[in-house]
């Protein structure tokens, strides 16, 4: 099982003079560590239950732009790229670009957004969640023919684009699509038809194990349905838990999910406290016992 590590608030003791330090620090180590995915939000306000607006949030695809030019091996992505915050065209040549800089890298992990407030708040208008989910089809649409031969018009109900050229194209061909949710009509559909990746939320305890294989078992249901090949989605989630604290509990925790179908678990570093640190503790004491369990 792969490691993920979601970098999902800034602030830490003295954020206003060492912000940047330790995010750079905190990539290094991951980096180096063995760390396989590195991720951030995609706000601009940070949430309500993390502390709010009135903390510090960095916008996403700038900052992984610049951890592309630290780097070397994690593959970069946000968890998940709100769809209304960015025209899709744009949103494709972004990801694009972050892609060939890091050397084919990136991830694109977008779902439909939810946090109204950061949007009334910066003038960004936020449709009903039925127009956001039509919106965000679209925009998965888009990006698959933008990373196609196909450089012709897009004609939807939402957005409508002459021509999708997008030069250079990805290194591979394409950027991987990751789709987070568990919304089981649509969410999980999408996934099926349009991506290569999905992202669930784990925690321990039987209840959220349960959770995360209903939701794998109603995601295969829609690859039987659509003749899509379930074995080759790649199935991540984001853990509620701090994994350098008990080890051998939050091990015996992913062996479980490892056998439910799940291949990369995201963690996040505690709330106020050093990164640095926690980030060492994680790629000497959790990564390589992480990954000698397969799925």
């Amino acid at each position: 099982m792969d490691l993920g590590l979601h970098y999902f608030t800034f602030t830490a003791p003295e954020w206003e003079t060492t912000l940047t330090d330790r995010l750079t620090e905190t990539a290094r180590i991951a980096d180096e560590g063995g760390v396989a995915l590195f991720s951030f939000m995609d706000h601009w306000f940070q949430m309500l239950d993390a502390g709010g607006p009135f903390e510090p949030m960095l916008e996403g695809y700038t900052s992984l732009g610049y951890l592309a030019g630290i780097t070397n091996r994690m593959r970069l992505g946000l968890l998940v790229t709100g769809v209304t915050y960015r025209h899709p065209g744009l949103l494709a040549k972004t990801v694009t670009t972050l892609d060939v800089l890091s050397k084919g890298r990136a991830v694109l992990g977008i779902g439909a957004a939810w946090y109204e407030r950061e949007h009334a708040a910066l003038g960004v208008p936020f449709p009903s969640t039925k127009e956001r989910f039509e919106r965000l089809e679209e925009t998965l649409q888009i990006c698959r023919q933008m990373w196609s031969p196909n450089n012709g018009p897009f004609e939807g109900e939402h957005y409508s684009l002459a021509e999708t050229i997008s030069l250079p194209q990805p290194v591979r061909g394409s950027v991987p699509i990751l789709i987070g949710g568990g919304g089981e009509r649509k969410t999980l559909k999408f996934v099926a038809q349009y991506a290569q990746a999905c992202n669930l939320f784990g925690a321990p305890g039987d209840a959220a194990l349960g959770t995360v294989k209903h939701k794998l078992d109603v995601l295969r249901g829609h690859c039987d349905a659509l003749g899509t090949d379930y074995d080759a989605i790649e199935k991540t989630m984001l853990y509620q838990g701090d994994p350098t604290g008990d080890t051998d509990a939050f091990l015996a925790d992913m062996e479980r999910y490892s056998e439910v179908g799940i291949t990369l678990v995201g963690v996040v570093p505690p709330r106020y406290v050093d990164p640095v640190p926690w980030t060492e503790r994680l790629t000497t004491t959790v990564v390589g016992r992480l990954s000698q369990i397969s799925s």
